[in-house]
């Protein structure tokens, strides 16, 4: 007993060592060429060119031919997803994607908002650009870019938009309206894969932020979660003069002491700043702990080869779907492994996910958003340990990969005005809860426009 209240005060005095030495430092903003051979000696073309998803004939023949020849291995008796994506319950999404899947409407659908690409460091970067169809008189939008993660898309924001785009429409206050830019990842759907190696977050978050200054934004709003919340914490890194607020549905924190304290906060959570539901979201932690080992082995694939197997995902659209959707399982909901059908469509319904998919099957991108992995993994980064310096939203969905105590967010955003504990929902925020991700959204600018 004495023991570990010796521990819990030797934890406590580094922690609070570790939390006291705030230096506010920013990463160097610098400058990149990501396209194909040597940077050409003219002036990059700053147009803004206006952009409409197409499809053919001649694309759905093709898919529909490689979903024919489909080779599927049985799954094993009482399997359920504890081994993978179960193939019985995947014949059935074969069978809709062959038979019923309209990719043509679909292609209608993606096309509703506008879409546009420019050129940014050599690189043509595609992205939506949504303003408000009803502005209140004397009201000016508040820019907000919102940026994805893997294996997702700017798709993902297209149930959120209209609430923050047109929040009166949709039974909300029109207090706040916002002006939404939801750009690809480079190497992710419409936007270009980099020739070279090393593009990592901090040089997407340059070239985003780049985006943001030629439509005419000098301070705005950003959101993001997954890789997308890496971005936007390395562009609050980066030029935080330029950011009025950043949101994050989850975040990046590698090195942090509050980890220490996983051992003894079972036992002395209230001495650590855990709250009641922080130890109900951690604990028991062997549990927690297994859970991650098994949902992390495509992370280490990724981060060290992730050409090989994405030759395999590039050339079967079947198992790329597999591969995709079973995250959108068990990233939404770690229990829904143990169901027959993965609980794929009690969250999400067939077309929406088959429509992620086909992003990344008809742009053939699975391999270069893989290497994202790869570039940011694979090597120690300074925005690591660099704290971020501007006001900050976070909401803790109950079903995410690592719940993060508020505490533990305050280590690497101490400017947190705002911290949420989510009633549900999973990785997937705006895909899977468009309308408690707006509404925490709204709540945090709220709080940062009256400061």
């Amino acid at each position: 007993m004495w023991l570990e209240i010796l521990l819990a005060s030797v934890l406590g005095f580094v922690i609070y060592w570790f939390v006291s030495k705030d230096k506010e430092e920013t990463l160097p903003l610098e400058d990149g060429w990501w396209g194909p051979g040597v940077r050409p000696t003219a002036g990059e073309d700053k147009s803004i060119r206006p952009f409409k998803v197409e499809t053919s004939d001649e694309e759905i023949n093709d898919l529909h031919q490689r979903i024919d020849r489909v080779r599927l291995t049985p799954p094993l008796e009482d399997s359920r997803f504890h081994y993978g994506f179960n193939s019985n319950y995947l014949k059935k999404i074969i069978s809709y994607w062959r038979n019923e899947f309209d990719w043509r409407k679909q292609v209608e659908i993606l096309n509703k908002y506008p879409h546009f690409k420019t050129k940014i460091e050599g690189l043509d970067i595609h992205f939506i650009h949504v303003k408000p169809p009803n502005l209140p008189s004397g009201q000016t939008p508040k820019p907000l870019l919102m940026v994805h993660g893997w294996p997702g898309s700017f798709y993902e924001f297209y149930k959120i938009i209209p609430l923050l785009t047109d929040p009166k429409n949709h039974g909300l206050s029109d207090e706040h309206v916002f002006e939404v830019i939801c750009p690809s990842i480079p190497g992710y759907g419409f936007s270009e894969a980099s020739s070279k190696k090393g593009f990592n977050t901090v040089a997407t978050a340059r070239i985003f932020y780049k985006l943001m200054l030629r439509l005419g934004f000098q301070k705005f709003y950003i959101q993001g979660g997954d890789w997308g919340a890496l971005i936007c914490t390395n562009m609050a890194q980066l030029v935080p003069s330029h950011i009025k607020g950043l949101h994050l549905n989850m975040a990046l924190i590698l090195r942090n002491f509050y980890t220490l304290t996983l051992p003894l906060g079972r036992c002395f959570g209230g001495l650590f700043g855990y709250t009641e539901r922080d130890m109900e979201l951690i604990y028991p932690f062997k549990k927690i702990f297994f859970s991650l080992l098994r949902e992390s082995g495509y992370m280490h694939i990724q981060s060290t080869k992730p050409d090989t197997v994405g030759c395999a995902l590039n050339d079967s659209p079947v198992g790329l779907a597999a591969y995709i959707l079973e995250k959108f399982s068990t990233w939404t909901n770690s229990e829904f492994r143990d169901l027959e059908d993965g609980g794929l469509e009690r969250k999400f319904s067939l077309d929406d996910l088959l429509t992620g998919i086909m992003l990344y099957w008809t742009t053939g991108t699975i391999t270069s958003s893989q290497r994202f992995y790869k570039e940011n993994l694979a090597q120690v980064n300074k925005h690591e340990t660099l704290k971020v310096y501007v006001p900050t939203g976070f909401a803790a969905f109950p079903c995410e990969l690592i719940h993060l105590p508020e505490k533990w967010v305050k280590t690497k955003y101490p400017k947190l005005i705002s911290y949420s504990y989510m009633p549900r929902g999973g990785h997937f925020a705006a895909f899977e809860e468009p309308e408690l991700l707006a509404q925490d959204i709204r709540k945090f600018v709220g709080l940062q426009e009256r400061q």
